[in-house]
């Protein structure tokens, strides 16, 4: 039984990796799924790489929902304004918006990732913070009002979270614990419209990229699938007492447990813990 017909989705960064799994899910949950992005078939793609939102969108519909695709770059404010204005218009309401896109992680190979903060160029700081944080925030406030007019809704900021840990690269570190402050402020502030928000990580995830550069089996083990963190957000979607859980970090292998999902293999990997040679106390 599909669980989210007649419900409406925005997967914001869904042109490949986690975003793409999500909407995946939810199309076949039964939603109408916007995926959006700056990889458009035919057109310039990010790092020239072959995904795009066109053949995610295909690949939502081909699964039993209806997949819409939208080139948004959510850096671009007029470009996001349009978005949700396309959204209104065409459908009247939206129920889950999943905030996904991000940035920073550009070049990841030749600028050491793990440098200590003064080692780190500032535009992976911007480019965190203004593709990643702010584009959650404006998607966010453009997506409320939708919601308020039904008085519900869901808006899923996607994350990395480990137990409070240092995440090893002082940017990224607080990209992700703004995220997670933005979706408890959110959820304090929509409380009374009866609309959830919530921060949730996912692990390991094989993505695209993740492949291309030719995991070890060693490590392909502590990977989970695009779609695990799809299962997850639509059993949140599903879930009547998702209020319960409004302004919290969730992980995905925890909810897994509670909610009895698994991943497409069967497996059932646990919340992702950051490996010791990651970590600086």
């Amino acid at each position: 039984m599909q669980r989210l017909t007649g419900k409406v989705a925005v997967v914001t960064g869904a042109s490949r990796g986690g975003g793409r799994g999500i909407a995946l899910v939810l199309g076949e949950e039964g939603a109408t799924v916007y995926v959006t992005g700056r990889s458009v078939r035919g057109g310039p793609t990010t790092n020239d790489l072959p995904e795009t939102i066109d053949e995610t969108a295909e690949m939502v519909t081909a699964r039993g929902g209806v997949g819409i695709a939208v080139r948004c770059d959510h850096t671009v404010d007029a470009e996001v304004e349009a978005l949700f204005e396309r959204v209104q218009k065409e459908q009247g309401r939206l129920d889950i918006l999943v905030n996904n896109v991000w940035g920073g992680y550009e070049n990841i190979e030749s600028v050491n990732f793990r440098g200590a903060f003064w080692e780190q160029p500032l535009w992976r700081w911007d480019k965190m913070f203004t593709a990643g944080v702010r584009a959650h925030y404006t998607a966010s406030r453009l997506a409320a009002p939708l919601m308020m007019s039904q008085c519900q809704g869901l808006i899923v900021n996607t994350t990395f979270w480990d137990r409070g840990k240092y995440l090893a690269n002082l940017p990224y570190d607080l990209a992700k614990t703004a995220i997670n402050r933005m979706a408890y402020g959110m959820a304090l502030e929509m409380r009374e419209h009866n609309i959830t928000a919530v921060a949730l990580s996912p692990g390991w995830m094989r993505t695209e990229e993740v492949i291309r550069h030719n995991p070890t089996p060693k490590e392909l083990k502590r990977t989970e699938s695009v779609e695990y963190i799809g299962r997850a957000v639509a059993a949140l979607a599903a879930d009547p007492n998702v209020m319960e859980k409004s302004g919290s970090i969730l992980t995905v292998g925890d909810l897994a447990r509670e909610y009895g999902f698994a991943d497409i293999d069967g497996t059932q990997p646990p919340a992702y813990k950051m490996l010791e040679e990651y970590l600086r106390d």
